[in-house]
């Protein structure tokens, strides 16, 4: 691979229309958030310096984003159970009305997949921490989505407690974050949720919604409940808080 650069979207601003060009892995039902839907195409004008690219001579291989606001305060005293749709609603209520942040939150770290397994997800980790940090903030956080669970019955609080022999989580993305210098502090049970018409959930996954109760589809961390009367099924996905202390 030609040399890496990364460069933040404020040193870089023309790379902003090139951010969707990397072949990511979300999964098409995790594109329907309707928070995501409200505010993410809000954030890289907002906040350019938070937001770091990775390029291959001109090819775009990786992508992080994060997201300024004010933490600890009187009025948030915890990390929110309701962790990405929070951390992204939080930075935008205090981008309106002027509130001085005081940490941030990553949101995304996308690799492209030809790039998968060269270990580009260390590398973005450790540049977001480096771009946050820079902007005076002792604390980045990070709502992580743990892939690797396979089980969408288990409780995330259960998964979240796996490890392996030498310690280290057995999920990978809790290990990047954990080896970049991470501390897991806690479960946000829903930190995303999607709800659609049947229909509408047919057309992003491909499966029939036509029986009452769970559906487990593919890429999802819980099932998806079903509700045949009323017409509509329901995601609500647990991700993990992560705590990257930047003193």
């Amino acid at each position: 691979m030609t040399e890496l650069v990364i460069t933040t979207l404020a040193e870089r601003p023309e790379l902003a229309a090139r951010w969707y060009e990397i072949a990511d892995s979300w999964p098409r039902f995790m594109l329907q958030d309707p928070v995501g839907d409200a505010l993410w195409h809000r954030l890289p004008e907002a906040f350019p310096e938070y937001s770091v690219i990775a390029t291959s001579g001109d090819t775009i291989v990786a992508r992080g984003r994060s997201v300024p606001f004010a933490f600890p305060t009187e009025e948030r005293p915890e990390l929110p159970d309701s962790g990405w749709d929070r951390a992204m609603i939080w930075a935008m209520e205090d981008h309106a009305d002027g509130v001085r942040p005081t940490a941030a939150s990553a949101l995304e770290i996308a690799i492209d997949k030809s790039q998968l397994g060269q270990g580009l997800s260390s590398v973005m980790v450790g540049a977001l921490r480096v771009a946050v940090r820079r902007q005076g903030h002792d604390a980045l956080y990070a709502p992580v989505r743990p892939n690797g669970k396979t089980d969408p019955s288990q409780p995330m609080t259960e998964y979240v407690e796996q490890r392996r022999e030498d310690g280290l989580p057995t999920d990978p993305w809790l290990r990047v974050h954990v080896r970049a210098g991470g501390t897991i502090v806690k479960v946000a049970p829903a930190s995303m949720i999607i709800a659609g018409s049947l229909d509408e959930w047919r057309g992003w996954t491909g499966l029939p919604f036509d029986e009452d109760g769970d559906v487990v589809v593919p890429g999802g961390l819980t099932p998806v409940r079903c509700h045949l009367a009323d017409n509509v099924a329901t995601y609500v996905e647990a991700n993990v808080w992560v705590r990257h202390d930047l003193t």
